[in-house]
């Protein structure tokens, strides 16, 4: 089962994405706060984070920052309206697995879960 922790500051614009992840081998956790994102990540192992480009207190590149600096290992992505290369600019090297649009939905769920399984089938592949 994949653990992933999605942080937005409103459910329903990642309502869609999270109905494809849930039809998926997924448990989900949702949080509104990169406050309580942290201190969640200190506390469970999760296998994936979803971070919406805005949350009620930080921007979401900001949260990602301080996830990277805490478990440097956990894939993550981003909700971005950025433009693909300042998108590339800002997230340099935070090894960030994929941008997300506004609104993402079962496409990109489908396409974020084939990114997360090859890279875990890696990872077993190399142990």
């Amino acid at each position: 089962m994949i653990r992933i922790l999605i942080a937005g500051r409103d459910a329903s614009s990642l309502s869609a994405f999270q109905s494809a992840l849930n039809a998926s081998n997924t448990h989900i956790n949702y949080m509104h706060s990169g406050k309580t994102v942290l201190t969640a990540i200190s506390a469970e192992i999760f296998d994936l984070l979803v971070v919406d480009e805005k949350l009620g207190d930080m921007q979401g590149l900001e949260l990602i920052r301080s996830v990277v600096a805490k478990q440097p290992m956990l894939n993550c992505a981003l909700v971005s309206s950025l433009p693909t290369e300042e998108f590339h600019d800002a997230s340099e090297g935070l090894g960030i697995l994929m941008q997300l649009p506004n609104n993402p939905g079962f496409e990109e769920a489908l396409q974020l879960l084939a990114h997360l399984n090859k890279i875990q089938s890696h990872a077993k592949n190399t142990d």
